[in-house]
């Protein structure tokens, strides 16, 4: 099996941070190894304990397992481009977000932001456990709303594909060009002081 890059030979971060954040990476091959209910609980430990507003805690997260009841109804979300990866997922997450605030009721302008910090503490969390973790927005929204009877007031927001690192031989050729982490931008494009100045 060829392994792919680890981030960390790559990845050289301008300033000082936790090695964790250079590791954390979305690679797309995977095994096709069963992801054990031990694993799958410590991911979500992690996002539970995300920052929210109010502590609201806005985020839900439904799945599938790759073996289980409800793969295919998950995997048919998928855009096809996806699907020629993710068939080897061990399992697949749609992480939605209260769109309203649980003790009034008001709009919460903050749902998706919140839900973002929960994903990053899963995908963290994953990356620290040598999971392969890769967020998509490649996938039927609206078809993920109504399969997965989720209520009016939650947002979906993405889709997650999880499991145990294969090897990117196996991915489609088109795929297996890109499997490499990636870089960042200067913390100058991406920061100012004052007003928008980009």
């Amino acid at each position: 099996m060829v392994e792919a890059p680890k981030p960390e030979e790559v990845r050289k971060p301008d300033h000082a941070i936790e090695p964790i954040f250079v590791r954390r990476w979305s690679p797309r091959a995977m095994s096709g190894a069963a992801l054990s209910a031990d694993d799958l609980a410590s991911l979500f430990e992690a996002a539970r304990w995300a920052p929210s507003t109010y502590n609201e805690q806005e985020w839900r997260f439904l799945y599938a397992h790759r073996e289980g009841p409800h793969w295919q109804t998950f995997f048919d979300l998928l855009l096809e481009g996806n699907q020629a990866w993710c068939h080897r997922a061990g399992v697949l997450v749609v992480v939605l977000s209260h769109t309203v605030f649980a003790r009034n009721g008001k709009p919460n302008r903050v749902h998706s932001f919140d839900a973002g910090a929960a994903f990053e503490n899963l995908a963290l969390q994953g990356g620290s456990m040598g999971l392969v973790v890769h967020g998509m927005m490649g996938f039927d929204y609206d078809r993920a709303k109504s399969a997965l009877q989720v209520p009016d007031d939650y947002a979906v927001e993405a889709m997650v594909a999880i499991g145990h690192p294969g090897d990117p031989n196996d991915l489609p050729e088109g795929l297996r060009k890109i499997e490499a982490p990636s870089q960042r931008k200067p913390v100058a494009e991406i920061s100012r002081e004052g007003t928008f100045a980009f």
